[in-house]
């Protein structure tokens, strides 16, 4: 079995790609999006984090989570999310034998992406790449017509403006 080195550091931000099995397009469905709602606010009301900034595309997600000072288990939060998703979400596809054994549904790859992010400059540009993502994978021309975004939210704090990312190329580096 893999070994995977994964950072461990209590109460830091950390970036996250979640991704459907076999990248299929059914996350923006409206049956798996509410599911998805509810599994998040369920383990956040057990396993508290704050989400500084998320987007839910058909086929993967990506979003920026803060700890609690004292907890780096981002794990086990990722781990009850996608198997109370799985168990709420009747239409989970027919599963390989593999994934039957384990228990596993047909919705999530079995693991996910993680960084660490380092300083202010690292948050910022990840919270562009994640806010620009739809644009970058065609789906929409302009980032505030992506509706499932965290981006909406931003703006009405201050936090971006409405039309950033209105269209063309957005300045600057994006994630790594």
């Amino acid at each position: 079995m893999s070994e995977y080195r994964r950072s461990r550091e209590a109460g830091a931000l950390y970036f996250f790609t979640v991704v459907s099995h076999g990248r299929r397009p059914l996350l923006t469905r409206p049956d798996l999006r509410l599911c998805l709602r509810r599994a998040t606010q369920e383990v956040r009301e057990r396993h508290p984090f704050a989400i500084h900034g998320w987007v839910l595309l058909p086929d993967h997600l990506h979003c920026l989570w803060q700890l609690p000072a004292d907890d780096a288990d981002f794990g086990r939060r990722w781990s009850m999310i996608k198997r109370k998703v799985s168990q709420a979400w009747p239409d989970g596809g027919a599963p390989s034998l593999s994934r039957q054994l384990r228990g596993e549904r047909g919705i999530w790859q079995r693991r996910f992406w993680e960084h660490l992010i380092r300083d202010e400059e690292d948050y910022r540009r990840h919270m562009d790449y994640l806010h620009w993502n739809p644009v970058r994978h065609g789906l929409v021309r302009r980032v505030a017509d992506w509706p499932w975004s965290s981006f909406h939210r931003l703006v009405r704090e201050g936090h971006y403006s409405a039309d950033w990312g209105g269209g063309g190329e957005v300045e600057g580096a994006f994630g790594e």
